[in-house]
């Protein structure tokens, strides 16, 4: 398969999804920018992609990704996690600092994203990591996306939930803030009291309802007295849902496919392929955590893409580590649910591409418009494909969802102008760039 990069690319008689409609179009980008949109099919340009129908979208904008790198590259690395984000149709990626070493330094974050750039596919930004005593390292930081807090258990000196630090981290810093929400306290209390072994539903039981509630509860009211932006990681049950609801216009949140099409009833068939933090809920807590997106009380959907291998998931519970992958199926997931009736096509792109945008203050990025980055997906809507372990592009090399069939899949996808995956095939010559962050657009709320 031949590949051509950045160059003036028509892609016309697409479906194309605007913020306000879907409608026939064509789009035209000239390197990493569009330039124009709803322009004639007789425009001249390098490349003409006749997209036959097919429904045009912005690049997914994934918030929420463990890639590994450095210190645990056995099980994903910003190469392998970068190329499986381009075959999902994911051009974007925000990473979390709980890598061997951390992320917790101004310098840290320099030389991974240093590293990034030389490595990754798709575009990427990386979050600082709050330890109890690094506040003048967040405070000085500014190429990030923001701050991520382990209120829960975690790599080195990453647990932040000594009252005094949090205070310090909400009051002494201006960057957006982003959580882990399981009260440490009570999910050491819950593992003395069921004393786990080997029953991975148990961990639904160790780190349960009420320590995400009380962590969560914890940080909005934290940021709620500190006038501090704050978004709420991996929401897992329906309790934490009217601590969220927000009329001051500072809390945004997510909620993740495990979250949504996974519950204590699959631990029986899937076991600790499933094993998640937070864990996995109810079924009940599916239903409502849905209900929460159609109604805009959660805003985003990301993955908390946590690869491991099988030999380490294999191991019985509690060793057994939690985290799953999902970077290249989310995409195909929620496609999935459009073409069930559950949701629409413009939702799924609000949730994974405009919002995610709006929420980090990225600029240029989320839609498709003139002057925005061309990172852009073809999606059919029609096609049907099984999803399997042998086909996933992840190092890690399995998915929770083999053997599910998925109707609705990304064929093509482009970051900056140029086609970085193509039925089946990546393009190992492209490369990302590092994410540009406005922080004084104000977040989710503050833009339109």
């Amino acid at each position: 398969m031949q590949y051509t990069l950045c160059m003036k690319t028509l892609i016309k008689n697409a479906q194309v999804v605007f913020p306000t409609e879907i409608t026939r179009s064509s789009v035209l980008f000239d390197g990493d920018k569009i330039v124009a949109v709803d322009c004639s099919d007789q425009t001249t340009a390098d490349e003409i992609v006749d997209a036959g129908g097919k429904h045009l979208i912005p690049g997914v904008i994934d918030d929420q990704v463990h890639f590994r790198d450095p210190g645990l590259t056995h099980k994903e690395d910003l190469t392998s996690g970068s190329r499986a984000c381009a075959k999902g149709g994911v051009t974007t990626f925000l990473e979390m600092p709980n890598t061997n070493p951390t992320t917790t330094t101004v310098e840290r974050l320099d030389e991974k994203l240093g590293v990034a750039a030389k490595k990754c596919r798709v575009n990427f930004g990386f979050y600082v990591g709050a330890t109890p005593d690094n506040v003048a390292e967040l405070a000085a930081a500014e190429r990030t996306p923001g701050i991520k807090i382990f209120i829960g258990s975690s790599t080195g000196n990453l647990l932040v939930d000594a009252q005094d630090a949090l205070e310090r981290i909400f009051a002494e810093t201006t960057l957006p803030i982003t959580a882990h929400c399981e009260d440490e306290s009570t999910v050491r209390a819950n593992f003395e009291r069921v004393a786990p072994d080997g029953n991975v539903a148990d961990h639904s039981r160790v780190r349960d309802h009420q320590a995400a509630v009380i962590a969560t509860r914890r940080a909005i009211d934290l940021a709620h007295r500190h006038e501090h932006r704050f978004h709420v990681l991996h929401v897992s049950t329906a309790d934490e849902l009217p601590s969220i609801i927000d009329h001051r216009q500072r809390i945004t949140a997510e909620v993740c496919p495990h979250h949504l099409f996974f519950n204590v009833d699959d631990y029986p068939r899937l076991g600790t392929l499933i094993q998640m933090n937070p864990s996995i809920k109810t079924a009940a807590d599916n239903t409502k955590l849905w209900q929460a997106l159609l109604d805009g009380q959660i805003q985003v959907v990301a993955t908390d893409h946590a690869p491991h291998t099988l030999e380490e998931k294999d191991q019985p519970y509690p060793k057994s580590p939690s985290g799953m992958p999902a970077v290249e199926n989310s995409l195909p997931l929620l496609l999935n649910q459009v073409n069930l009736g559950r949701c629409t096509l413009q939702q799924v792109v609000h949730w994974m591409c405009d919002a995610p945008a709006r929420t980090w203050d990225m600029v240029n990025k989320g839609r498709i418009a003139v002057g925005y980055d061309s990172d852009l997906v073809l999606v059919d809507l029609d096609m049907q494909q099984e999803v399997r372990n042998e086909d996933q592009v992840t190092k890690c090399g399995w998915t929770a969802w083999h053997g599910t069939t998925l109707i609705g899949w990304p064929t093509r996808t482009w970051v900056l102008g140029q086609e970085v995956y193509r039925d089946g095939q990546i393009n190992d010559l492209v490369r990302g760039r590092e994410v540009q962050f406005d922080h004084q657009r104000g977040g989710y709320w503050a833009q339109s």
